[in-house]
């Protein structure tokens, strides 16, 4: 399954060199790390530091770092 498949079906920002960072449950707080790839519905992420990339469900304790919001839409009028 592609990375495409991955954004439609859980609705996520997934994208290969994404970064993300991944809070984890060994209690040592929030890592960073970067999209590989797409497997079978499962990312494939490289935490900073590891010389391997793990796999990662798209939509547990994952936080899309490059999925900022579109800044808002400015008027020319000034209001006072």
């Amino acid at each position: 399954m592609s990375m495409e498949w991955v954004r439609k079906n859980y609705r996520v920002p997934a994208k290969r060199g994404g970064r993300v960072e991944y809070a984890g449950d060994n209690g040592s707080g929030p890592r960073f790390g970067t999209i590989i790839r797409a497997d079978s519905g499962r990312l494939r992420i490289r935490l900073d530091g590891d010389n391997w990339a793990g796999i990662y469900h798209p939509t547990w304790a994952l936080r899309y770092l490059d999925a900022s919001p579109p800044p808002p839409v400015q008027s020319d009028v000034c209001s006072k």
